[in-house]
């Protein structure tokens, strides 16, 4: 349509669209309007979990097929046995640099008891930290995760 702008919001994670969009505001200019959507979004460090569908050198040392892996900004950062005990570890990791807002978005047959575990995990080791929880009807990825 005619005199509608667009503008392309850079992010490498879906956690980071999801960060931009949370400070949208349509009140506000719209060149203000995307440099806090962009600022918000390279603010946001990513992370996913995956599952290893076979034996395979990462960053983080030799996964066999079946190990949860910890991506953190696209690398293996974690290699472990199971999704919430490498998410605890994923999120310990990522909130040793900082955050205020924890985002979690789960996978399609990733229970919601783990979202209370990981809120609570949160909770316990960082006080100052909130944490929102989508469902994400993914297959791909267990979860993803946002810290800003």
């Amino acid at each position: 349509t005619e005199g509608v702008r667009v503008a392309l919001v850079p992010t490498r994670a879906a956690v980071q669209g999801i960060a931009a969009l949370a400070v949208h505001e349509p009140d506000r200019g719209f060149d203000e309007d995307v440099v806090a959507m962009t600022a918000a979004a390279g603010a946001t460090r990513y992370a996913e979990l995956a599952v290893a569908e076979r034996q395979s050198w990462t960053m983080a040392g030799i996964c066999q097929a079946g190990d949860i892996l910890g991506l953190i900004d696209g690398d293996v950062a974690v290699i472990g046995a199971d999704v919430p005990g490498t998410a605890r570890t994923v999120l310990d990791r990522m909130l040793a640099a900082g955050g205020e807002l924890v985002t979690l978005v789960l996978g399609e047959d990733v229970p919601d008891t783990l979202a209370d575990a990981l809120e609570e995990h949160v909770r316990e080791g960082h006080l100052a930290v909130d944490t929102v929880v989508y469902r994400g009807g993914h297959q791909r990825a267990p979860l993803l995760i946002g810290v800003e």
